[in-house]
């Protein structure tokens, strides 16, 4: 797949926001984390000071996935339909933190298996990867496109932050795969309890995702195919986000395992695209671990959230509006 190169983010921008942290009346690098997030957003926007975000975004990307029939998820296969109604009712906690935020919330479609119709949709959930490939070529091309469509409308309706998030039954199942195939990492390291599954559900997961990278590990130099073989229509979906969204120039926050995954393969499709993203809070799923080092991001806070809707990113969003009022507005010495 030929893709347009990333566009690195403003120097001069940079340089400015640097300049002007230093000589400001405050010790130096006293303002620790808030200060390199200054300068981060300064760079993504080509501006110093940089302007205050009016239209941070989540976009939550919805499908089912056929390993939840393994036993992986304490959730049962199908309960992603429920979840997502709670998220377009505003009740889930992503709905809730963001209107503290000042965020704005999107659920999209793109592999539920149900009834109920979405212009999205690439297919009624994805196939179970430990006996089968998540997808045909033809679908994860589709699904990468969808992801890529999704950003630009983002982007074009004047979204100046955006927030790649997951929901779906079973779904940290292939992330997990995906990290294991890309970071050379053993099967046991990268499970972790997800939804909250007990010891039983632990070992039902380890076998689906030992099974799963069997079969991936020789495609890790084909991204598609890798996201064809052992991901899903959601997660070939936010890759194509977060490509996109570096094409275009616009900063991105990642949170949860499922984003995490989704961006590693963007990483490897898109050269340049990691600095336009942020990782906005460490997750203690072990599978993110390498994630952070493969992509060399440190998060911003460390909250112990383990959902992957985006509530953690929402949650770091306050902090970059202060990080732009401190440059706009700190006295200088």
């Amino acid at each position: 797949m030929e893709l347009p190169p990333v566009t690195a983010p403003d120097v001069d921008a940079r340089r400015a926001a640097v300049a002007r942290h230093a000589e400001m009346d405050v010790p130096d690098g006293a303002l620790g984390k808030l200060a390199e997030l200054g300068v981060w957003l300064a760079a993504a926007q080509g501006l110093c000071p940089p302007r205050p975000l009016a239209r941070p975004r989540v976009v939550v990307i919805a499908g089912d996935h056929g390993i939840a029939a393994a036993g992986v998820s304490a959730h049962r296969p199908g309960d992603t339909v429920g979840q997502v109604a709670a998220f377009r009712e505003r009740t889930a906690p992503v709905g809730v933190l963001a209107a503290v935020a000042g965020v704005s919330v999107r659920v999209v479609d793109v592999a539920l298996d149900t009834d109920d119709d979405d212009p999205h949709r690439v297919r009624r959930g994805s196939g179970r990867i430990d006996t089968e490939d998540a997808l045909t070529a033809e679908e994860t091309e589709n699904a990468f496109a969808v992801g890529r469509a999704l950003a630009d409308e983002e982007v074009d309706s004047g979204a100046d932050l955006l927030i790649p998030a997951s929901l779906g039954v079973g779904a940290s199942t292939p992330a997990a795969t995906i990290v294991a195939a890309l970071t050379s990492t053993e099967p046991v390291a990268v499970i972790g309890r997800g939804s909250g599954i007990d010891d039983a559900g632990w070992m039902r997961k380890a076998a689906a995702v030992r099974d799963a990278l069997r079969r991936a590990r020789p495609h890790v130099r084909d991204p598609l195919a890798l996201l064809r073989v052992a991901g899903g229509a959601d997660i070939a979906a936010l890759t194509g986000f977060c490509v996109q969204a570096a094409l275009r120039r616009t900063p991105v926050l990642l949170d949860g395992l499922v984003v995490g995954a989704a961006a590693l393969v963007a990483g490897e499709l898109a050269k340049g695209a990691t600095d336009w993203w942020l990782y906005a809070q460490r997750s203690p799923d072990p599978a993110m671990a390498p994630v952070e080092e493969h992509l060399g991001l440190s998060p911003v806070l460390d909250l112990g959230v383990r959902l992957g809707d985006g509530t953690g990113a929402v949650a770091a969003v306050p902090l970059l509006q202060m990080a732009t009022r401190l440059l706009a507005e700190t006295g200088a010495s």
